[in-house]
């Protein structure tokens, strides 16, 4: 899990040109808390809890309460971009046709595409060894351009949209030739 840190360069005072640096951790979304050290000059502190707060200048760790830290953050936070995200989708043994379960998963996927306001998205297709390597690279293409075509019949606008083959190169199972792996029979899908 990634660590959410504000990072911040406030003034002390209008007339003054010395910045205070304050560092929070914050927790993720499923409230997950990482640890974050803060080395300035020879002190170090060591945030670890939800909320946890450095500033330079002071010896202590203080720790924020999540009503202020939506007092002091609150804008800056809101106007983040939403975090990366990865979706895998699977196909049916040698075809551009969904599992049954990825068509279910395949919804899942648009509602949290259709809340993205201008995503970056980028599609890539896989298959498992099975069959010719050069057919396998076609397929693969084949398999980003659906998921593509999905997206766009959404309204991602398709210039977003960016697809890639990968074949049998970059397996998620690794196999040897001539298996048929399902968990290879894959897009994923990253969105910035």
């Amino acid at each position: 899990m990634a660590v959410v840190v504000v990072a911040v360069m406030v003034a002390l005072a209008i007339f003054t040109a010395t910045p205070v640096e304050t560092v929070t951790v914050l927790p993720s979304a499923d409230g997950h808390v990482g640890t974050v050290v803060v080395q300035r000059g020879e002190a170090q502190q060591v945030l670890h809890e939800a909320y946890a707060t450095s500033r330079s200048g002071q010896t202590e760790v203080t720790r924020l309460s999540a009503d202020e830290v939506q007092s002091t953050y609150g804008r800056a936070l809101h106007a983040l971009p939403a975090l990366p995200a990865t979706f895998l989708l699977y196909f049916v043994t040698g075809t551009d046709e969904l599992t049954e379960e990825s068509k279910l998963e395949l919804n899942k996927v648009l509602t949290a595409m259709r809340a993205r306001p201008l995503p970056d998205v980028l599609v890539i297709g896989h298959t498992d060894t099975v069959g010719d390597p050069a057919a396998n690279d076609r397929l693969s293409a084949q398999r980003a351009e659906t998921v593509k075509g999905f997206l766009a019949g959404i309204g991602i606008p398709v210039e977003r949209i960016r697809t890639a083959g990968r074949g049998e190169r970059e397996l998620l199972v690794p196999t040897a030739s001539n298996v048929d792996e399902p968990r290879n029979r894959r897009v994923e899908i990253n969105v910035r």
